[in-house]
């Protein structure tokens, strides 16, 4: 049975568990919203919704040196306890963070993050796009609004291809791991040096 993106991004919403985990939970329930969300609740991931309103003040500050010295990264992650702070998985999860901004080179945490001029000159230019490619005129939002989405998965970390796992976005990953440790987790911050760049 094929799995539409809408019906994904409805149990996304619903249970607030990761892309490959609601498609797969939908294969397994042929289609049926209500029985994917019982075999994600059965799973445990469902909760990861009810865990974002709690707030995660502790974690820690990693760094990754990449490529000969070349690359620089420091993140920020946060946790809710000190306890899973000091964890192996989540010490690994930090890790992670900081080779996919190495290697990612993202602008931005998360899609919200992305200033509304940024959004709005990347539509401007999509849209001018689609002029130039002799778009009809009733279509140039969409194709915009299609662009932009292609966008954001370049240059916001959460929505980027995992670097180690490509059927994993970060946020998919984040979602595992938030599920795997009890907690909500999140990136609060980056920065990213690269030898020789112009600020």
């Amino acid at each position: 049975m094929k799995i539409t993106a809408a019906a994904v991004n409805e149990l996304r919403k619903i249970t607030g568990a990761g892309m490959m985990d609601c498609k797969k939970a939908l294969q397994e329930a042929n289609g049926d919203i209500v029985g994917a969300t019982d075999i994600l609740r059965k799973k445990g991931l469902a909760s990861l919704a009810k865990r974002a309103g709690r707030e995660a003040k502790e974690g820690v500050v990693d760094s990754y040196i990449h490529a000969g010295g070349k690359i620089g990264v420091l993140v920020e992650v946060n946790s809710e306890t000190d306890f899973v702070a000091r964890s192996d998985d989540f010490k690994q999860f930090v890790h992670d963070i900081a080779l996919q901004i190495a290697a990612g080179n993202p602008l931005y945490v998360t899609r919200e993050d992305v200033p509304d001029d940024v959004i709005a000159k990347e539509a401007e230019i999509y849209r001018a796009q689609g002029v130039e490619e002799g778009k009809p005129d009733n279509v140039l939002d969409k194709i915009a609004t299609g662009r932009l989405e292609k966008y954001y998965t370049q240059v916001v970390l959460m929505e980027q291809v995992f670097v180690k796992n490509p059927d994993l976005t970060m946020n998919d990953y984040l979602g595992e791991i938030a599920a795997k440790l009890g907690e909500n987790i999140g990136v609060r911050r980056f920065v990213r040096y690269e030898l020789g760049e112009t600020i």
